[in-house]
């Protein structure tokens, strides 16, 4: 149990602000963007609605939804739904609680409930709607206050963010979108991040798509710096078994056998890959994806005819699969990650400078390879 002390340094330090982790050209975008958002909002307003005594034509609140429209676009606070519905429905409950109640503390404290039970059932939460409802209800404003200015208001500021964001590279409207498919495998799914938000249950500042590419973006980073530094050469089993094109289908099965390998690279004389032989290439040609007769179909497979003109398969190199994906000895084993999580492969033979059989990585071999990089990291 930690001591008073240290709950009160811990109560302390976390009344102490985050480091906000934008650069110097960004904070210069979102103040300059609210700058002329609000004199654009004004300007228009005024000419609007004319010089005439008692009328206001910009109210507090929208300089808060600036902030947001401008500083944070990608918020779901802070899209056009969130300002224009969050301010004019609260506004408008606002002025009902002003009628219908006659203390305005009373009045005040019900709108503001009121406006955010509403703006979470209409899905447009925004901060600053709980001051335009309050604005409301303490200036006994009617009904017509949620129209002019606050509605109006609210419309050609969100008309000034989508100009200005847009102009200067920020997405907004800022809508749902799947993030592209990461670079290395994620260890989670949408399912997992949707049950993770179901758990945490509270309003996040970032939406969905945005957390998730965060997310996304950060677990590449950690297999970045795990692999960063790992190439092919690294990991990659020197000098593996291979075969010639030439290579009877009996001798190679024997040797598969016997080393408990699923894959032989097929090489010509230079030692160059020509071709890679599986054994799911022995079932195809054989034909074992039945259930009759298995071991007689593969002896009768394995078997040579004997003849020089067959159309039986005798040798390696008419069953052997042609296309071969290969990486080379320098290559960031990062690289390979995808290939075999997404790719289907279990087998990536080596090559070298020269482009001849240096090594082969299998799945067995990444995977030692992540138990050493991570492995201590987890234990701890």
């Amino acid at each position: 149990m930690p001591s008073p002390r240290e709950r009160l340094i811990q109560f302390l330090d976390a009344l102490r602000p985050a480091p906000v982790a934008v650069d110097a050209r960004e904070r210069w975008r979102a103040f300059v963007g609210a700058g002329l958002g609000i004199v654009l909002t004004g300007m228009v307003a005024r000419w609007w609605i004319g010089v005439a005594d008692g009328v206001p034509w910009l109210v507090a609140p929208i300089g808060a939804s600036a902030v947001l429209v401008f500083a944070v676009p990608a918020s779901p606070l802070a899209q056009p739904w969130s300002v224009v519905g969050g301010n004019t429905l609260s506004a408008l409950v606002g002025a009902l609680c002003a009628a219908a109640i006659p203390d305005p503390a009373w009045a005040g404290a019900t709108a503001v409930a009121a406006a955010i039970a509403v703006m979470f059932a209409l899905r447009c939460l925004h901060p600053p709607g709980g001051a335009s409802a309050l604005l409301a209800a303490l200036g006994a404003a009617n009904w017509q206050f949620a129209l002019f200015p606050v509605l109006f208001d609210s419309l050609l500021l969100v008309a000034a963010g989508m100009a200005y964001n847009g102009l200067t590279g920020r997405r907004y409207p800022h809508a749902q979108r799947r993030p592209p498919t990461p670079a290395a495998p994620a260890r989670f799914s949408a399912a997992d991040l949707d049950a993770a938000l179901a758990h945490y249950n509270q309003v996040l500042d970032i939406s969905r798509d945005d957390l998730e590419q965060l997310l996304h973006h950060a677990e590449a980073a950690a297999y970045q710096r795990n692999f960063g530094q790992l190439r092919c050469a690294d990991v990659m089993t020197r000098e593996p078994l291979a075969v010639h094109f030439g290579t009877p289908l009996s001798e190679a099965w024997t040797l598969m056998r016997e080393r408990r390998i699923k894959a032989l690279p097929v090489i010509d004389r230079a030692r160059r890959i020509v071709g890679i032989v599986t054994l799911a290439d022995f079932i195809r040609h054989a034909r074992l994806d039945g259930h009759a007769g298995l071991a007689e179909r593969l002896r009768s497979f394995l078997r040579g005819s004997g003849s020089v003109h067959s159309d039986k398969a005798e040798v390696i190199g008419q069953i052997m699969t042609r296309e071969v994906r290969v990486a080379r000895e320098r290559q960031h084993l990062a690289e390979l990650v995808p290939l075999f999580s997404a790719g289907g492969h279990h087998h990536i033979p080596i090559i070298d400078d020269d482009k001849r059989l240096a090594g082969i990585i299998t799945e067995s071999d990444l995977v030692r390879a992540l138990y050493r990089t991570v492995g201590p990291a987890v234990a701890a």
